[in-house]
């Protein structure tokens, strides 16, 4: 499991793995709609005809509009996404921005078991 690719974009790091791109926001970023751009550049250009998951690493204090979700749901080979909150109050607001993905979608205590998931989820959907 290398990394293949880092981007430090100016409103976030991240890191493109074989199956999947963890992302860590900086500190203050509002997250809107529109830095589904990146994402879906990443997703085009590094996971074109695959399956992907989408690991959200909440080291920092930042906010979440959730109409986000809506429009994650339109990038066709992204099939989960996993979050990773730092904070009781990140926790408790990954678990309301739930109510807005149709997707699979997690809460983990820690990277690793985000990314099991993530390989597990990848491995279904290639059987």
């Amino acid at each position: 499991m290398d990394i293949i690719e880092y981007y430090n974009f100016e409103v976030s790091e991240a890191f493109v793995f074989d199956e999947f791109i963890i992302n860590q926001f900086k500190e203050g970023v509002i997250v809107e709609p529109k830095y589904n751009d990146l994402l879906n550049d990443c997703i085009k250009k590094h996971f074109s005809g695959k399956k992907m998951v989408y690991i959200s690493n909440r080291a920092k204090s930042y906010s979440v509009n959730p109409l986000i979700y809506k429009e994650a749901e339109k990038i066709p080979n992204l099939i989960a996404i996993a979050i990773i909150p730092k904070t009781d109050i990140m926790r408790k607001n990954a678990e309301y921005e739930l109510k807005f993905y149709d997707k699979p979608y997690e809460i983990f205590d820690n990277l690793t078991n985000a990314i099991e998931w993530a390989h597990s989820l990848i491995a279904k959907t290639e059987s």
